[in-house]
């Protein structure tokens, strides 16, 4: 979207310093809080005598309340703008930050990272709103890139930089430093970023609204493929591969934290990596739903090794599970892409609801399975009960590769399925208007 006419250009320097960085502080501060009790598990653990299955809902409460805005969120955005919309918000996250801090009991928690998720629902919508507003459609992608990468830092910030600073403090003090940052971040993007007109439109974007998403055969396709692999990226790194480093593993905290660091770290390659390698494969013809295809492939491969329990290398399935589960972040790219340009905003928040939504119930539910089996006395979960919920994981995503994999190689339909999901969108811009209003 381009900036309103009234609104004087701004200069790419501009941009960055004025726009890019303020949001983008907001989503490095989203990705940290969503990633930190991956670190802090064992002090959560022992300071309220949390089951594995208590664990996981304390920590997926985040996932569940991030799903439940996004479709309030997103109509927001297009109705007040990202700078009044995410004022609020961190504000409210800020609140939850330090209800957490203040927390004594299961539930306070659970109430407590369920506002922190309200809170930071909007954070990526937010930054890539505002930054659309100020830069051309065509550099939006590799802009788009450099904030998942800015998020892999939140993310990776969220391993030893914390547990260094456990050296000082515990973790009720390191919740309330954040909640201080959250409110900083608000406050930054409300003085700092430039005001500027909301265009008006024929009329507001309403729940209803959202259903054309739904109905988009190009939007049915990709998630059908990366949905649930994306689900699973976001509930496991965040927690259970901690957690499975010192239980299966028996790597002491120390180890645990720098193993998650160099997982959470390779983020910032796996987003450049994939618009790179997706632009390099567009070139030669090969859509970017084949790419993301090729990446599940592999993030399945990682998680069967896991499955096996292939104990020379389990550091290093650490790390690939999240460098190799990058890859699902392309079906934004994907759907925005594939997609009328009006859709495009909403085509995110549905997105959004239903990927946040699949992590919370992996990262939950991960944790039920955990824990129908007994700890040992130092706490630690036998070995199986990892390898069978992976194991279930794993047999969820299957079936969408093998849809795309009969859907393209073997039906071979009169077009390439690049060219296939263009046509998809022609076709759906035309039924638009020819559908009654």
């Amino acid at each position: 979207m381009d900036a309103d006419q009234n609104t004087p250009r701004l200069s790419g320097v501009a941009v960055f310093f004025y726009v890019f960085l303020p949001f983008a502080l907001g989503h490095y501060l989203s990705s940290l809080l969503r990633n930190v009790n991956a670190v802090l598990a064992p002090q959560l653990v022992g300071a309220l005598a949390l089951t594995p299955g208590q664990l996981g809902l304390l920590t997926s409460a985040f996932f569940f309340a991030f799903a439940l805005v996004q479709l309030p969120v997103g109509i927001a955005l297009d109705r007040y703008g990202p700078r009044k919309v995410q004022l609020v918000l961190m504000l409210l996250a800020a609140g939850g930050a330090w209800m957490f801090a203040t927390g004594h009991s299961f539930t306070q928690l659970v109430l407590a990272r369920a506002i922190i998720g309200c809170g930071l629902g909007g954070c990526f919508m937010s930054a890539v709103k505002a930054i659309s507003t100020w830069i051309a459609p065509k550099r939006l992608p590799s802009v788009q890139g450099y904030l998942i990468a800015v998020g892999g830092l939140g993310a990776a910030s969220s391993t030893m930089p914390v547990r260094s600073l456990l050296q000082y403090t515990d973790w009720r003090g390191l919740f309330m430093l954040l909640a201080f940052l959250t409110v900083f971040s608000g406050l930054l993007i409300w003085l700092v970023t430039p005001r500027n007109r909301i265009a008006a439109s024929a009329r507001a974007p309403t729940v209803r609204s959202v259903l054309d998403v739904y109905r988009a055969p190009a939007f049915r396709t990709t998630i059908s493929l990366v949905l649930i692999p994306h689900a699973v990226f976001f509930g496991i790194q965040g927690l259970w591969i901690g957690r499975w480093l010192s239980d299966v593993a028996r790597f002491p905290d120390s180890a645990v934290a720098y193993l998650l660091y160099l997982g959470m770290a390779s983020v910032i390659f796996g987003a450049i990596a994939v618009g790179m390698i997706t632009e390099w494969a567009g070139r030669r013809g090969i859509a970017a739903i084949d790419v993301a295809a090729v990446g599940v492939a592999l993030f399945l491969l990682v998680q069967l090794a896991i499955v096996c329990n292939y104990r020379p290398s389990l550091q290093t399935l650490s790390v690939l599970f999240t460098l190799v589960g990058t890859i699902t972040g392309i079906e934004y790219a994907i759907v925005a892409q594939s997609l009328p340009r009006e859709l495009t905003g909403r085509a995110a928040t549905c997105l959004n609801l239903l990927i946040f939504v699949g992590a919370f119930l992996v990262q939950a539910g991960f944790g039920q399975i955990v824990g129908l089996w007994q700890v040992d006395g130092a706490g630690h979960a036998p070995a199986i009960a990892y390898r069978i919920a992976f194991g279930v994981l794993l047999a969820l995503q299957l079936p969408g590769l093998l849809r795309h994999c009969h859907r393209t190689f073997l039906e071979r339909r009169p077009v390439e399925c690049g060219i296939a999901l263009l046509n998809e969108k022609e076709d759906y811009e035309i039924g638009s208007l020819r559908s009654p209003r």
